[in-house]
């Protein structure tokens, strides 16, 4: 069964007693996007769904968590990894051009948040640059992937790595011929 975002955020939305004006405001988007979003004729990209959550104070893995998971566990097999982006259907097949970010148990229970990133070809984490209060780093496990970090930009490659303040406006790009893998973490959690 496929994760209806629109019916999620409006759910969210309705709790925390807000308008789709008012939560707009708070997150710095049109309120037509909010409506969009909220009738599944727009599906956001990664920055722009975070920016929506943020006037609710959410997290990603809050908002696609579908249960609660056992908070003193310690290892992990690859299905139990919590999907962040897969839901996000229609951005994520746009030309196949899929990114996947799955995260490893309970962020908010460490402090630190650690994905598990794959980049299709071609896949970007969208023209809305990300900006949030952590600091982030990951290493390039396989493929290409162009970072910019404020007037930075860099092709990262197979054993390459990156580390930065979070504050810094940032986007990532697959610019190559095959998928890109990076495991990568942040603290506080962001997504």
């Amino acid at each position: 069964m496929d994760f209806n975002v629109g019916a999620r955020l409006k759910e969210i939305r309705t709790a925390a007693r807000l308008s789709q004006r008012e939560l707009a405001i708070r997150a710095g988007v049109t309120h037509g996007l909010i409506s969009m979003v909220e009738q599944n004729r727009n599906s956001p990209s990664v920055a722009s769904l975070r920016k929506i959550l943020g006037g609710v104070s959410m997290t990603m893995a809050d908002f696609f968590q579908e249960e609660t998971k056992e908070q003193s566990k310690v290892f992990f097999s690859p299905h139990e990894l919590i999907d962040l982006t897969s839901k996000l259907s229609d951005i994520n097949k746009q030309n196949n051009k899929r990114m996947t970010l799955r995260q490893v148990g309970n962020s908010r229970e460490h402090g630190l948040q650690i994905l598990h990133e794959r980049y299709e070809p071609g896949a970007d984490t969208g023209p809305m640059m990300l900006e949030h209060n952590s600091h982030e780093g990951g290493i390039v496990i396989t493929g290409s992937l162009k970072i910019t970090v404020g007037d930075q930009v860099q092709i990262l490659r197979s054993g390459d790595a990156y580390l930065f303040d979070s504050r810094i406006p940032h986007r990532f790009c697959n610019v190559g011929d095959e998928p890109c893998e990076v495991v990568s973490a942040c603290t506080p959690p962001y997504l």
